[in-house]
């Protein structure tokens, strides 16, 4: 078994180790984006300067709102003041505070020096330096009642434009993490099924022991690779674990069918009510089983159609399995006249039953008197054949031609539904 199993492994497993090891190659500048938190402080459209989370709000939030402090002294734009940088009265916040006109815009705080590489103070004059430019160049283009209305509309849409831009610069190389990500267990999970799908197939040859065993570790993989997505996406498990707890209840009530058809699914793999290749009757549904997945059962009827039954309709309907064991009873009924040799007749068709074509020696045929009609004996002959639909239907049309032939051989006449009675009256003279 061994010698058989070498030669197909490493052709399937070395892509998929390349593509591994290009992703593990990736994975610190995934670590770079998921965990990127930075934005963009711009006034009429114009960056200034980019800053971090503080301890109150994140990157964004922040920027935002020392944007609008901006907004806020632009509206006396004569009254502008140089930038002046002071020590914060909080005890517990160790940053620099600029302040303009006496309105404080920002706090530059030790995380901020730290992530530009350079001294509180050193950075905390470079972006007053900046503050102070921009909003001598601001307060010139807002001269006017014109030039006030002019450069609210372009700043406007310049912010929109720059804003959609820096979501896009941090969001596509996420997507492309998430997506490169998705792509490597797309292929570990093909190439975890096909080799499932081997070694199941050498160490149990059963059909449906390794339709479970292969769709199960194909899902399973597929699971880690999304989390390991939303991950490389920013995606902290801990929050998409709070975010899906919230929404259980509603996920639960929209993805009730599909949940159903999938834990029917494993039940059935795992029970194994019947097997791949078994003939089945699931309410008005009758053919052979061709697949079981974990959403449904498809059936192949017998005029050659394919029909899907959800896995938990097929769960909880009754199901009747005509193959469950190798044979199978057949039942032809005969109808004769009153008056014959009962011993004698029920003799010959159990002897013509017996000696059909397919009927198997062992249980033996037998001949039972089921019912004394107005006018017809009924009688069942019972015949143990093949369980298959193919060997029972065509053992069950040899048994009646036998029986029909047997019974003329014997000068029974058998009953004719169109046969009229009639009876002549004769009139008294």
């Amino acid at each position: 078994m061994s010698s058989r199993l070498a030669n197909p492994l490493p052709a399937l497993l070395r892509p998929l180790a390349l593509l591994a090891l290009l992703c593990m190659s990736m994975l610190p500048t995934m670590h770079v984006w998921a965990q990127e938190g930075v934005a963009t402080v711009r006034l009429d459209g114009r960056a200034l300067f980019r800053i971090g989370p503080s301890q109150e709000l994140e990157a964004r939030p922040r920027a935002r709102q020392i944007e609008r402090q901006l907004a806020a002294v632009l509206e006396t734009p004569k009254g502008i003041t140089r930038a002046r940088i002071e020590p914060t009265e909080s005890e517990e916040d160790e940053g620099l505070q600029i302040s303009v006109a006496g309105r404080p815009l920002m706090v530059v705080s030790p995380a901020d020096a730290e992530a530009n590489g350079l001294p509180l103070d050193r950075l905390a004059r470079d972006w007053a330096a900046i503050l102070d430019r921009a909003l001598v160049t601001a307060a010139k283009r807002r001269d006017s009642d014109r030039g006030r209305f002019l450069t609210s509309v372009q700043s406007s849409v310049e912010n929109a434009f720059a804003r959609l831009v820096e979501s896009a610069v941090n969001i596509i190389p996420r997507v492309l993490a998430a997506l490169l990500v998705l792509l490597l267990f797309w292929g570990l999970a093909t190439g975890v099924r096909a080799l499932m799908k081997k070694i199941v197939g050498h160490l149990a040859n059963d059909l449906t022991v390794e339709n479970l065993v292969r769709q199960v570790s194909y899902y399973a993989v597929w699971v880690l690779g999304i989390i390991v997505a939303a991950s490389a996406f920013g995606l902290e498990p801990s929050t998409l674990a709070t975010g899906l707890g919230l929404t259980s209840l509603a996920l639960g009530f929209a993805l009730k069918d599909i949940l159903s058809n999938f834990v029917s699914g494993l039940l059935i793999l795992t029970l194994r009510p019947f097997q791949l290749g078994d003939q089945i009757i699931i309410g008005e549904t009758e053919g052979s089983v061709e697949r079981i997945e974990l959403r449904a059962t498809q059936i192949r009827t017998y005029d050659g159609r394919r029909v899907l039954v959800p896995n938990a309709e097929t769960f909880t309907s009754r199901v009747t399995n005509n193959t469950a064991a190798p044979i199978r009873r057949g039942k032809v009924v005969c109808k004769l006249y009153y008056g014959i040799d009962i011993e004698a007749i029920s003799a010959v068709m159990r002897d013509a039953a017996q000696q059909t074509p397919g009927v198997l020696a062992t249980p033996h045929a037998e001949v039972l008197l089921n019912d004394l009609g107005e006018s017809q004996l009924v009688f069942d002959v019972l015949f143990w054949c093949d369980s298959r639909r193919s060997d029972f239907v065509t053992t069950a049309s040899e048994v009646r031609k036998a029986l029909v032939t047997a019974l003329r051989s014997a000068g029974i006449a058998l009953p004719d539904q169109a046969q009229q009675h009639i009876v002549v009256h004769t009139p008294k003279s």
